[in-house]
């Protein structure tokens, strides 16, 4: 979950006219010979130095670290935060051998399945069986402030159109088990075992969202709240509207994108939904179907479009995203980095895109992910 607001975030988050933004970023912690899990996040975590440490989580996993920014106004406040959480996340990983590495999903193998201490991870573990012994998956979570919870559940019914297309532009999991999977993220394909995850519903009301919440918690598919693994959710903690579809970015400038592409969007479908436009009514075998594609092809190919219900090249629907939201980005100030960083997208690739040339070029996962722990920092 997102850190204390700083003070400085305090006295710019009096100014409603720019929503607040905050990230969520999952790592693994790799072997850096054998590309294989290691379970040192309790160590890491440990030698993170003071003023860091506190924007660290453990995780389901334990090799796996999440770093939490704070409450950021700007997306230049938010780089900052952000590369400067994994700069010292990756140090401390490096002094007990391991290697800090930006992936949606483990890439070779996870030795040790056990999960961390703890009264939630050992119910869920007990509960959900063996989809609660999978490897380690990282995900991206993006916070934008939406204070109101009944125009937030509206956020979320007027996201889910463009939810498949964020899950492309991040994916960063082609590789399992040593090899590549067909998917550009196999996290996606994953994580589709846990019975509270997908896309968000569409509910009329807050009461509507709070009532199917307590119900998966009474049928037994969730054991608490934290469990609303929507792809669009209300955050349980902080007013903000939590969009968690996407895979970990391989580089900090990738997550700055996909963090100034969202709350852009979310600024303009809360417009939307003040001035009475309908959700789109779309069949949710279509929706999944639009996930699926998105998690095979990634940027790399045609995605459908539950706009149109037509397949079209992925880089239109990107096109189609910055129309609709550069009126926000503008507004916010952010349109220039955007710009900027979607050029970047266009010339280097998803970090799926980055691997996979790597290992056609190597034929090593091993070389393939180092190049990406690299990235990790320096990107």
């Amino acid at each position: 979950m997102l850190s204390d607001v700083s003070p400085s975030s305090q006295v710019a988050m009096a100014d409603p006219a720019v929503p607040t933004v905050g990230v969520e970023e999952e790592f693994l912690l790799l072997d850096p010979v054998t590309g294989e899990n290691v379970p040192v996040a309790e160590q890491v975590r440990a030698d993170l130095p003071e003023g860091v440490r506190e924007h660290s989580r453990p995780e389901f996993r334990r090799s796996m670290v999440e770093m939490v920014s704070p409450v950021c106004r700007s997306l230049a406040e938010l780089s900052y935060h952000l590369r400067r959480h994994r700069r010292a996340a990756a140090l401390a990983a490096r002094g007990v051998g391991a290697r800090l590495t930006a992936i949606g999903a483990t890439p070779m193998r996870e030795p040790d399945l056990s999960v961390p201490e703890g009264d939630r991870y050992r119910l869920m573990a007990e509960r959900f069986g063996t989809i609660a012994r999978e490897p380690g998956l990282c995900g991206l979570h993006v916070h934008v402030g939406v204070p109101d919870r009944e125009l937030a559940v509206q956020v979320c019914a007027h996201l889910r159109g463009w939810m498949p297309l964020i899950q492309a532009m991040t994916a960063n999991s082609p590789i399992f088990n040593g090899v590549d999977t067909g998917h550009a993220s196999w996290r996606a394909v994953q994580i589709q075992r846990w019975p509270s995850l997908g896309p968000s519903p569409v509910f009329g009301s807050a009461a509507e969202y709070d009532a199917a919440v307590a119900g998966l918690i009474e049928s037994g598919a969730m054991i608490d709240s934290g469990m609303t693994f929507w792809y669009a959710r209300l955050s349980d903690r902080y007013p903000t509207v939590e969009i968690r579809v996407g895979d970990v970015c391989a580089t900090a400038r990738d997550t700055v994108l996909i963090a100034g592409l969202l709350r852009a969007l979310v600024a303009t479908v809360s417009e939307d939904a003040r001035t009475g436009v309908p959700v789109p009514d779309v069949a949710d075998c279509l929706v999944h179907a639009a996930h699926w594609r998105a998690a095979r092809e990634g940027l790399d190919g045609e995605l459908f479009d539950l706009r149109t219900g037509r397949a079209r090249p992925a880089w239109e629907l990107v096109e189609d995203l910055l129309t609709a939201v550069t009126p926000a980005l503008v507004r916010h100030g952010d349109l220039h980095t955007v710009l900027a960083s979607l050029d970047g997208l266009r010339r280097f690739g998803t970090g799926a895109a980055r691997q996979r040339r790597v290992l056609q070029t190597t034929g090593s996962v091993p070389e393939t992910l180092g190049t990406l722990a690299r990235l990790t920092v320096n990107g």
